[in-house]
């Protein structure tokens, strides 16, 4: 009997972030690194930039090329900008909800930009609304904003701690005002940020990608909890109070981080490649070739490959015209990409067994497609292997999952997932696998570092804003 899987319309990426200060090219800089960073947000971006003049803000629904380019860098200049790309996690996809935001306050004009979630927004939001505040958004991002506003410290710098004293959830943000660039992560370190160094000027990023399309060295990660104030006279760190144990999101190592990113000590592309060698440990199946589904499956079919000593091939070719079918905001466009973006390379997969390997399956719209396009082609047999364990259950930290009923993993057995697919054979990585090929260490130890929620359900952070009766939800440890 054909099992019937629900594929939701909504599960997106967050965002990405970018800082620089005093820079002669702050703003095609700050361009050129969310460039880099695209991957983690295509509905919109914006840069934010101050020089002696003030600020000059352009932001946009689209790509960075279609926001910023040669009719619209004129309406943006200063020597320090922060910007961002965005998917649309709290709040719509609306243009109110387009970051950075700024805000005017009693000791001169902020713009802030947010990668990550609150989980106590709408609780902050009536609270606000109740003391007379009015929000033009939708944004999870707003309430930040007006938290700043209206704190009365003397300093931005203690207006900014005194605001993240309120919140909870992820948060990496970059904040700008005429002489200063601030940077902070959330006291779990949910979602990364890192420091570089470009001419003498310090740079803010989502990833080290970012660096690397500047030129720009890398210095470090901020810790979580931490925030950096920088100015012309250099950067200072404090840790916020009230530290929560590290809980950095481990599914940025398996899918959204670049491969060529580092966060944590860690290359992107070497722990897919161990994510890869663990899998086939775990799960593996004779078979004549290994392939990817690209992008993000190729470096755990490298490792998977190597230590299987199969051969590794390219057996998909995808389209780069085709946005990411895991992050396009609708169901419509979402099913037409992917016809549009894979194609098989039959030389690589006729008359063999194939294993495939990608990151994840969380709707299971393109699997199925994938494996018919694969027989198609010729393969004797195909067996797909998953990087990452069963994403059962919701995130609430920056990637939009509403609820477990969206979820294929949640609401069907392995066998099931299996004949839907139409693959010979299904297994995912276990937790404890993932935690050896990440971490090299037993994910129930004091020295657990991530965040796997997605995975056990088990949230590290308070989810002040759901009605946990209706979400089952626990609490990590």
């Amino acid at each position: 009997m054909r099992v019937e899987i629900l594929h939701p319309d909504t599960l997106h990426e967050e965002c990405g972030v970018f800082g620089i200060l005093d820079h002669p090219q702050a703003v095609g800089n700050t361009a050129l690194g969310l460039h880099a960073l695209q991957h983690r947000g295509q509905e919109a971006a914006g840069i934010a930039a101050v020089d002696g003049a003030g600020f000059t803000l352009l932001k946009a629904r689209g790509l960075v090329s279609e926001v910023y380019n040669a009719k619209t860098q004129h309406t943006v200049q200063g020597t320090a900008a922060i910007g961002h790309v965005r998917y649309s996690t709290a709040g719509g996809n609306t243009e109110a909800n387009i970051q950075p935001f700024m805000v005017h306050t009693q000791l001169g004009q902020v713009a802030l930009a947010h990668n990550g979630n609150l989980t106590n927004a709408d609780a902050l939001r009536h609270t606000l609304m109740a003391e007379g505040q009015s929000f033009q958004s939708t944004s999870d991002t707003e309430v930040i904003v007006h938290l700043l506003a209206q704190s009365q410290k003397p300093t931005v710098q203690e207006r900014l701690v005194d605001a993240l004293g309120y919140l909870k959830g992820a948060y990496s943000l970059v904040v700008l005002t005429a002489d200063t660039l601030m940077g902070v992560r959330d006291p779990a370190g949910v979602r990364p940020l890192v420091i570089g160094m470009l001419d003498g000027s310090y740079v803010l990023a989502s990833e080290t990608c970012a660096l690397d399309m500047l030129g720009a060295d890398f210095v470090r990660d901020v810790k979580p909890g931490e925030l950096v104030t920088i100015t012309e006279a250099g950067l200072t760190s404090q840790q916020l109070p009230n530290p929560e144990p590290n809980r950095f999101c481990v599914f940025e190592y398996i899918y959204f981080m670049r491969p060529n990113s580092r966060f944590g000590g860690k290359y992107v592309s070497h722990v897919r490649e161990s994510i890869g060698a663990e899998l086939f440990r775990e799960s593996h199946v004779p078979a004549d070739v290994v392939i990817p589904v690209p992008d993000s499956g190729i470096h755990a079919a490298v490792g998977y490959a190597e230590t299987a000593g199969i051969p590794f091939k390219q057996g998909l070719v995808r389209s780069h015209y085709v946005g990411r079918t895991f992050i396009e905001p609708t169901s419509d466009t979402r099913h037409a990409g992917v016809r549009l973006k894979l194609s098989v390379n039959a030389a690589n997969v006729m008359g063999r067994r194939v294993v495939l390997i990608d990151d994840s399956i969380v709707r299971g719209t393109t699997m199925p497609k994938i494996v018919d396009m694969l027989r198609r082609a010729g393969a004797l047999e195909v067996h797909v292997r998953i990087s990452s364990p069963p994403f059962a259950h919701p995130c609430f930290y920056g990637i939009d999952t509403p609820d477990k009923s969206q979820l294929t993993a949640a609401n069907h057995s392995l066998e099931e997932i299996r004949a839907f697919t139409g693959a010979d054979s299904l297994a995912y990585i276990s937790l404890d696998g993932l935690y050896k090929a990440v971490a090299a260490s037993a994910r129930n130890t004091p020295k657990r570092e991530f965040c796997d929620a997605c995975f056990s359900g088990e949230y590290p952070i308070e989810l002040t804003d759901l009605n946990k009766e209706n979400q089952n939800i626990k609490k990590a440890s």
